[in-house]
């Protein structure tokens, strides 16, 4: 009889809860690293034999994991990683890694707009500081091309209500203009909650190919 430890459904059960918050861990095809899946991208074979990356994996067929940032993802398409992982001839698509950050700017603009489409979404200058005076935000969102007076009155009003709260300014104006069905957006505000958790997830893994300007922003300053 088998014992306990060989039966399928625990194993499924072990890797299920060796992830962050529950989330199943994968090895990175190239590092070989077990990384919980929401730090990691996965890929897909297409019929014709071109590995295409699959952000939201959902796509049908076997999978290989790449960890989320461009140099794992550079360094897989160069080394011919996905013909071993899948095991046959497998060539990457052009341009891997822009490909991959086009893929991860749609998925945040659409976790924004759920948002708004659900009334979790705050924006504008004077809407996002009334709403901070009152609640604390689940992530600010500032344009990476707004003026750096209008979010530091954002950020410093935020940071003395609340510390540190989350912020996302690797998203261009337009960008976030997509995401709320207007021209431009410059200041924008995610109240607390599961969306706005979802939008965390897809944000950080968006910051392994393009820089998160906010870490310079606000560093070593003070109010």
């Amino acid at each position: 009889m088998p014992s306990q430890r060989n039966e399928p459904a625990r194993r499924l059960k072990a890797s299920a809860e060796s992830g962050t918050g529950g989330t199943p861990c994968r090895q990175c095809a190239v590092s070989r690293e077990s990384l919980p899946q929401d730090r990691l991208i996965r890929f897909v074979r297409s019929p014709d034999g071109v590995a295409v990356p699959d952000v939201a994996g959902k796509l049908p067929g076997r999978g290989a994991w790449v960890k989320a940032d461009r140099a794992s993802v550079d360094e897989a398409a160069s080394r011919n990683i996905f013909s071993r992982a899948f095991k046959t001839k497998t060539v990457p698509a052009d341009d891997l890694a822009g490909v991959v950050e086009a893929q991860l700017v749609q998925r945040c603009i659409g976790h924004l707009g759920m948002a708004r489409k659900a009334g979790a979404a705050i924006i504008g200058f004077d809407q996002v500081r009334d709403y901070l005076r009152k609640q604390p935000p689940g992530y600010l969102i500032e344009a990476s091309d707004g003026s750096e007076d209008g979010r530091n009155k954002v950020h410093f009003l935020a940071k003395a209500m609340y510390d540190m709260p989350n912020t996302a300014g690797a998203l261009t104006s337009a960008e976030l203009g997509m995401a709320f069905g207007r021209a431009h957006v410059i200041h924008a505000l995610l109240q607390e909650g599961a969306l706005s958790d979802s939008f965390g997830r897809a944000y950080q893994r968006l910051t392994g190919f393009r820089t998160a300007p906010e870490r310079d922003w606000f560093s070593g300053r003070k109010r």
